[in-house]
Parts: structure tokens; C-alpha cells; sequence
């Protein structure tokens, strides 16, 4: 008569039917008040009242050990017991939940009213995994239902293997699986478990994933190439990976193609691409790790650079290998191979450790990596000069002796008389030019006795007048 909403009290009059222990009566004046969620697969446990009557079942139930319990059942238990073992239900669970009316009511309530979730996390809290990776997948419910319900408990509570090998018998070739075991590792990623994350790609056999995690493993958090040594295990684990992913590529290129979904795919060059950047991490780590113990070191940068990173970091990786043995030489092997196997700026990197030798005041190893770059067999006719006119940026720091020594040593008379301006040594540029072919040593003078004239170097300008 007043129009209000009447579910509160069917509501209530089921709940005192419950207690009172009449199922069939509840299930009646609930069915009034409750109503199917409209999307099944929502991430909640369905309305507040379906959760009530639930969390009451759950609480009334008393322990069951044997099926012998069943004999001690009150009359009306019993019969609520037929009733509901003859509901359709889409799977029993072996054990208590079979055996209990109140289990098999919570069961009726969660199928009629309750999301995908709701029904699976039911399973979970009474160790029910099976039916409940059963129902996801009976379902097609998303992969958020299976982190949800399945995946998070699983793991916090130790039952991960138990997981697993679930997985395993439901589908061996885990294929159905394939998107929940990839929102998984997404999940755990993102969450930084990069232990359990690497234990899963283990058994999900995703070989190029445990390699790249391995890879995070060896380099996330060193400070030095000394720490790094540690970590070799994590290096002959990549190359493991990667070379039981070779296998079975090779082994599934010869019969029939097997489809694997979800398990990364690399090419098989690619993958030996890798391993050879495994060989030559290593090779690295083992200089510099040695390097840093017999305290040849000297570079203090806080960055570690490794053979994982982009291109610059390789870079940074071929300079760090030259610097830190105990002469260029010692450390140019390697680094040579860096830079010829990821194809890198040769140039461009010696530069950058002749710049370093001469912030070090190590003269004489500039010399000797023009000599190391010269008889490399790759370098281009004028590599040597480029490399020294790079370094001539800090010429005011290098000793007169020590600059003339280098420029000596350049192959091109117009790349020494370049280096000669850079350094404002006007006379040693004039000399050189007039030894050069007529025509071009006029534009040389001329050019000298215009800056000799605007730095005011009056001996010199006079010097390249009378000449002229």
C-alpha cells in the first residue's frame, strides 16, 4: 500500500528461514529479492544480499570428516541434501563440499545470482582449484577474473605448483591457458615478482621471456662490473634458454608446425644473434670484473653499461673496456668486436676514449690506439686524423711536446694545418702550407695571415706577406 520497495523484507524473511534451517522456504522468498548480475564477468561478488547469504552458509556449516557424518544429519538436512544433489549444478567438488547441504546451498545461491568471480573465488577459499579453473574456463570468463580469483590466492598462498600442475592436466599443452598464463606474467611484471615471473615462464617453457628476465636479473641494481661478476650464472642461464629454444625450433621446422600461440617467437638468427651477445657480455664481464679487483680501474661513472642496452650504452660498453685495462691495447680486442658485431660509430667511440686519455694525461695512449685503430685492417684512411682533431677540443690542457707529437702524427698536411689553427700554433700552420701544391698554398697563407692579423701575431704576418 505505501509502495516500498519489498525486497528488504523478503530479504529478511529468507535470512530467518535460513536460520531456522528451512533451505527450500529461503530459496523461495530470496528468489523475489535477488536478482542475476547483468554482466557475469563484473570483478566484484555480485550484490551485498547474495554476499549475506553466503558469508551466513559459510559460518553455519559445521565440519564434515567422513562421509559417515551423513548419518548424523538432522532429517531435514538430509532431505535439503536430495533436493539440491538433483539441481543441474556444473561441477562437484570432491571432498566436504559434495557431502554438505549448506555447500551445495551456497553453490545454488552463487550459480543463480553470483558473478564468475564470486563462483570461483567459492571454489578457492574451499580448495576447490580444479572446479574452479574448470568454470573460468567453462565461462570464457577474461583473464582479470582468472588474476583475480585463481592467480593472486595461488600464489599468496603458496599453491602455485598446485597451479601449475593443474594446468598441466586440465590442458598439457597449457594452449587454452595461453591467455591467462600472459596476463600473469603482465600482472607480475607490473607488480616487479620478477621471481615468480621467471618460475611461471619456466613452466609455461617461454623460453625467449625467461631470457629476458634472466637478463633483468644480471644487470637490475649493480653498481660495478665486480658485482656483475656475481652474476655470471644469470649469463649461462640466458644462453641455456635461448639454446632450448633453438631445439625446438629446429625439432618442430622438421614435422609437422606445432602453433604456439603465447610462447614468444624469435627467428633463429636473431636467437644466435643473442647468444652471441651472451658470449661477449661475458667476455666483458670477466676484463672489467678483473680489471676492477687489480684496481687498474679509473673511471668512476655511476651509470654500468652492459651489451643489453641500446646502441650508445654498447658504445659506453666498447669505451669502458679500452679505458680500464691497463693500456689501450690490453682492452682493444674486445672492444673491437663490440663495435664490428652491433655495428656501431667506430670513429665516433675512439674519439670519445682519446678524449678520456686526455683528461687521464695519458699521451702516449692516444698514440698507442692510433696505432691499435691503423692496424685494425677496418679503419678508413683518415680515421686517425679525426680522431686526433676530436681530442684537440682540450688542446690547452695538453703539453706543447706531447700536442706537436700527436699532430706529427697526423697522414693529411691539410688535416695537420687544421689542428695547427685549432691550437692558434699560426707559424707551425704557415710552414706546412707552403709546402703544399702553389695554387692551394696561396688560399693557405692567405688564410694564416688573416687570423695572424686579427690575433695580432705581427712576426707571422709579416712572414706570410713576404712569402706571398
Amino acid at each position: 500500500k505505501s509502495g516500498l520497495d519489498p525486497s528488504g523484507a523478503w530479504h529478511a524473511w529468507g535470512m530467518a528461514c535460513l536460520k531456522a534451517g528451512n533451505l527450500s522456504s529461503a530459496r523461495e522468498k530470496f528468489n523475489r529479492c535477488l536478482k542475476p548480475p547483468v554482466d557475469l564477468n563484473q570483478l566484484n561478488h555480485g550484490s551485498r544480499l547474495v554476499q549475506d547469504v553466503i558469508q551466513y552458509l559459510e559460518s553455519t556449516v559445521k565440519p564434515v570428516l567422513i562421509a559417515d557424518d551423513d548419518y548424523f544429519a538432522t532429517l531435514r538436512e538430509l532431505e535439503a541434501t536430495l533436493r539440491t544433489r538433483s539441481l543441474s549444478l556444473e561441477m562437484m567438488c570432491e571432498g566436504k563440499v559434495q557431502h554438505n547441504s549448506y555447500y551445495q546451498e551456497c553453490l545454488f545461491y552463487l550459480h543463480s545470482y553470483g558473478t564468475n568471480l564470486a563462483i570461483i573465488s567459492f571454489y578457492m577459499r574451499h580448495d576447490c582449484m580444479r572446479e574452479a579453473l574448470l568454470h573460468l574456463l567453462n565461462k570464457e570468463s577474461p583473464s582479470e577474473v582468472f588474476i583475480e580469483g585463481i592467480f593472486i590466492p595461488s600464489y599468496e598462498n603458496g599453491k602455485l605448483h598446485m597451479l601449475e600442475n593443474l594446468l598441466e592436466t586440465i590442458d598439457p599443452g597449457l594452449e587454452s591457458w595461453g591467455m591467462y598464463l600472459i596476463a600473469a606474467c603482465k600482472y607480475l611484471q607490473k607488480k616487479n615478482y620478477y621471481h615468480i615471473l621467471y618460475e611461471l615462464q619456466q613452466f609455461m617453457k617461454d623460453h625467449v621471456r625467461a631470457a629476458m628476465t634472466c637478463i633483468r636479473f644480471f644487470t637490475h641494481g649493480a653498481k660495478s662490473y665486480t658485482e656483475l661478476g656475481g652474476k655470471q650464472t644469470w649469463l649461462i642461464k640466458i644462453k641455456d634458454h635461448l639454446k632450448v629454444y633453438l631445439q625446438e625450433v629446429s625439432r618442430s621446422s622438421g614435422r609437422k608446425k606445432i602453433v604456439y600461440t603465447f610462447r614468444k617467437k624469435m627467428s633463429a638468427t636473431d636467437v644466435s644473434r643473442h647468444i652471441n651477445t651472451v658470449d661477449l657480455q661475458m667476455e666483458v664481464t670477466k676484463f672489467l670484473h678483473r680489471c676492477e679487483i687489480s684496481g687498474s680501474s679509473q673511471m668512476t661513472d655511476s651509470s654500468l653499461p652492459t651489451l643489453f642496452g641500446n646502441n650508445n650504452m654498447k658504445m659506453d660498453v666498447a669505451c669502458k673496456v679500452m679505458l680500464e685495462g691497463k693500456n689501450v691495447e690490453e682492452g682493444f680486442g674486445i672492444a673491437f668486436r663490440v663495435l664490428q658485431d652491433f655495428q656501431l660509430e667506430a670513429t665516433e667511440v675512439y674519439s670519445k676514449v682519446a678524449k678520456q686519455l686526455v683528461k687521464q694525461q695519458k699521451y702516449s695512449e692516444i698514440r698507442q690506439l692510433l696505432k691499435c685503430v691503423s692496424e685494425s685492417g677496418v679503419a678508413a684512411k683518415n680515421d686517425g686524423d679525426t680522431i686526433i682533431l676530436n681530442c684537440l677540443s682540450e688542446f690547452k690542457n695538453i703539453p706543447a711536446e706531447d700536442l706537436d707529437n700527436l699532430i706529427q702524427d697526423m697522414d693529411s698536411d691539410e688535416n695537420k694545418i687544421q689542428a695547427y689553427l685549432m691550437c692558434n700554433k699560426l707559424r707551425s700552420a704557415y710552414l706546412v702550407s707552403v709546402r703544399q701544391e702553389k695554387s692551394r698554398a696561396v688560399q693557405l697563407v692567405q688564410h694564416v695571415r688573416q687570423l695572424a692579423e686579427s690575433s695580432g701575431e705581427d712576426v707571422v704576418h709579416a712572414i706570410c706577406t713576404q712569402w706571398l
